[in-house]
């Protein structure tokens, strides 16, 4: 009897180390315009999306827009990462009826001390699977705007300039 749970214990622990292992993750560092480092983000995959968790500093309080761009390139000001990341062809904007950009996320909300701690699930996107992978052969990227989204205006939701970027690298070979 007491081998029979050591070997259940010991499978459960193997088969739980080995899940764990199977989860994607990405560490992306974030910059603002000087070329600082401001923080992290981390990408997961999950079974609903790619979950996003940001931890910033630096960033000017109040609400700012959040987006995933369509190319894995970080050059101040920023123009680099080019539009929103949209396989899809949609319209930009959570409040447009036929549907919106895949890399268009919710608003955050900076801090008066300028610190962002946030976790967003893009449900749209995929780490590395599928039409909509943001770790395609060019890569995407996380921008912040120095306003938030409007959610409706056509492309970018007068969101203002590029404050801050982070390269979603494309995977390894």
């Amino acid at each position: 009897m007491k081998r029979v749970v050591v070997f259940v214990a010991t499978a459960l622990l193997l088969g739980f180390s080995v899940q764990a292992a199977q989860v994607e993750s990405l560490a992306v560092p974030m910059t603002n315009a000087k070329g600082e480092k401001i923080g992290e983000a981390r990408l997961t995959q999950t079974p609903h999306g790619v979950l996003i968790q940001a931890d910033l500093s630096q960033l000017p309080p109040g609400t700012l827009a959040f987006h995933v761009h369509e190319v894995g390139k970080c050059e101040p000001p920023f123009e680099s990462a080019g539009e929103h990341f949209n396989p899809t062809n949609k319209q930009h904007g959570f409040l447009d009826p036929q549907g919106r950009h895949a890399g268009d996320l919710p608003n955050v909300h900076v801090a008066e001390n300028g610190i962002l701690k946030v976790e967003v699930l893009a449900t749209q996107v995929a780490l590395n699977e599928g039409q909509n992978r943001l770790r395609d052969p060019n890569g995407s990227a996380l921008v912040i705007h120095a306003k938030p989204d409007d959610y409706h205006s056509d492309p970018a939701g007068n969101a203002g300039d590029r404050i801050a970027c982070g390269v979603i690298t494309q995977p390894t070979a």
